[in-house]
């Protein structure tokens, strides 16, 4: 059993990203936060149990996901990322939960950011990259943790989201919490 910190609803964790600091914390689906509406980031599995992950480089493997274009919905904008990013149609969606970000230095101090984050179960479509991302894997859902890349300091909301997502399992004891790879 491998130890991990998962987020807990609403606690807040101090990261540095892009220039400044930040204060994050994970909401569940049902307290949409305040703030300017940054997205959707998904978990996106396969029929057979494999998560898509994508990236720029071809080092750092990530979640598909971006920003809403004019006035999408959150489920809308995770569709056409996944489209764009991913090469992939959501089939279903679940909503996992939020993400809410306050920027304390830096040149986007005071804006609070809100990210929904989904489990999205995906067909996968023939890999013809026409945007930003550059590079597609499918990697087993057992495998996950292996390949997956997160930020420094983000690693607790990518715990949390992984739980509600089912792809890891979480169990609590009064000193720490733990995650094991589902089978």
């Amino acid at each position: 059993m491998l130890g991990y910190s998962i987020a807990r609803d609403g606690e807040e964790f101090a990261v540095y990203s892009n220039g400044g600091d930040w204060l994050i914390a994970w909401l569940p689906p049902t307290a949409t936060p305040d703030g300017i509406a940054h997205g959707a980031n998904a978990f996106c599995v396969t029929a057979d149990n494999h998560v898509v992950l994508i990236s720029n480089d071809g080092e750092r493997w990530g979640w598909p996901g971006g920003r809403p274009e004019g006035d999408e919905s959150w489920e809308q904008t995770l569709r056409r990322e996944v489209l764009e990013e991913a090469c992939a149609t959501v089939v279903d969606a679940r909503l996992l939960g939020f993400t809410r970000a306050v920027c304390l230095t830096g040149h986007e101090q005071g804006i609070v950011l809100a990210r929904s984050i989904w489990l999205a179960e995906v067909e996968l479509l023939p890999w013809e990259p026409r945007f930003e991302i550059a590079h597609r894997r499918v990697v087993p859902a057992a495998e996950l943790l292996a390949h997956l890349w997160m930020e420094e300091g983000f690693e607790p909301i990518y715990h949390r989201a992984l739980v509600e997502a089912g792809l890891l399992s979480c169990t609590s004891s009064e000193s720490d919490s733990q995650l094991m790879r589902l089978t």
